[in-house]
């Protein structure tokens, strides 16, 4: 017998969201994880709203906040407006987030305005924190060795919006090195910003009208873009990032990251004299890094650049068999970045300003973190039922 064809909805259901998500969605795992993130940062939270306890409208819950801007990295949602259209209509990422059924969705343009909140009480990295701290109790870092790199963002603008910097600078660009020099170039470079063949531009001379903070960069074979650059530091016991951070682009901002981030390394160690080791590429084997990292009691495992020149890696670690296993362990590395581009949308940030893209890129870590975690809870979890 034919079944009719009817559109009959129900007024009232009896059944929860959490009914709607199987027992192993890929989910669950995660959002444990995030939801204990969470509760350790009750105080913060407080710290945050102290101003507003006076009175006025609730703003949106920061919990729910952030496991909203998690599920954008998670299934690489292009824009806060396209986020609140699926949580409409999407039980999955209503569930994830904590609404229900009934609750009204924000307003994309609130839910970025709440979203500044964030980057101006570090909400984003004490985040990251809390979930390495989830990773360290269940003794997936080992906290002594380490691997470190960079990547290349590129910025949300072109290069029309490169421009010379104000009007001071008519007539050339002060370096004696215009190729189109004199009032009528610099007015027409100013009204058209598209038509810069045969100029010589730099970020000393021009800076981006979109975005003030993107440089205008290259690396290696790459083409000139307006760009970010990110950084992280990664354990190897399993490849966890245990650090990240943006700067802006520059031929030095790999190496002043990599310092700054192994400090912290050193500084969260129980024991300040206990020796740590670096990993790296052959672009960090220069004398004064090296140097530093000595001196912060950190053996540098960097790939020797011996091309024309003679390595700052002195030859007693190169030979050891720990320099060995640490070349083979920073490669885990790209495997983050790798994920951070393909499915966080890190290739090209839709965020302007290096506070916002810094945010971005540190949720993003934080996301491969979890789904890290994940997969190595899981593997953990064959293993006890394989011994048994």
């Amino acid at each position: 017998m034919r079944g009719a064809d009817t559109f009959t909805e129900s007024l009232f259901s009896v059944r929860k969201l959490d009914d709607f998500v199987p027992a192993s969605h890929p989910l669950r795992p995660i959002r444990k994880m995030v939801n204990t993130a969470l509760a350790k940062m009750d105080a913060l939270f407080s710290r945050m709203y102290e101003a507003d306890i006076k009175g006025g409208r609730p703003s949106i819950a920061p919990e729910k906040l952030l496991r909203a801007m998690l599920l954008q990295v998670l299934y690489s949602v292009r824009s806060e407006r396209q986020l609140m259209e699926q949580v409409q209509y999407n039980l999955l990422f209503r569930w994830f987030i904590g609404l229900s059924m009934d609750d009204e969705v924000w307003v994309p343009s609130v839910f970025t305005k709440n979203r500044e909140r964030l980057i101006e009480h570090d909400a984003v990295i004490e985040f990251f924190n809390e979930v390495l701290k989830i990773a360290d109790k269940k003794h997936w870092l080992s906290g002594e060795h380490f691997s470190v790199d960079g990547t290349l963002i590129q910025a949300w603008a072109g290069h029309k919006s490169f421009m010379r910097k104000g009007d001071d600078d008519a007539g050339g660009d002060g370096n004696g090195d215009g190729a189109d020099d004199g009032p009528d170039a610099d007015a027409k470079a100013h009204s058209d910003g598209g038509n810069f063949k045969g100029q010589r531009r730099s970020n000393d001379t021009h800076e981006s009208t979109t975005d003030g903070d993107a440089r205008l960069y290259c690396k290696g074979k790459t083409a000139s873009e307006l760009r970010y650059m990110g950084h992280t530091l990664s354990d190897n016991r399993h490849g966890l990032v245990a650090n990240a951070v943006v700067t802006l682009a520059d031929g030095y901002a790999e190496r002043e990251a990599a310092k700054a981030m192994v400090n912290d390394a050193r500084q969260a160690q129980a024991d300040p004299t206990r020796t740590i080791t670096l990993g790296a590429d052959k672009g960090y084997d220069a004398r004064e890094f090296i140097e530093a990292c000595q001196a912060m009691n950190v053996i540098p495992h960097v790939a020797q650049n011996k091309s024309g020149r003679s390595s700052a890696v002195p030859e007693a670690v190169a030979q050891s068999e720990g320099y060995a296993v640490s070349q083979r362990k920073r490669k885990l590395i790209e495997q983050g970045f790798g994920w951070a581009k393909t499915v966080g949308g890190m290739r090209q940030v839709m965020v302007r300003g290096i506070k916002r893209v810094d945010q971005m890129f540190v949720l993003t870590m934080a996301g491969y973190n979890l789904v890290r975690m994940r997969t190595l809870e899981q593997m953990g979890q064959v293993r006890l039922q394989g011994a048994h």
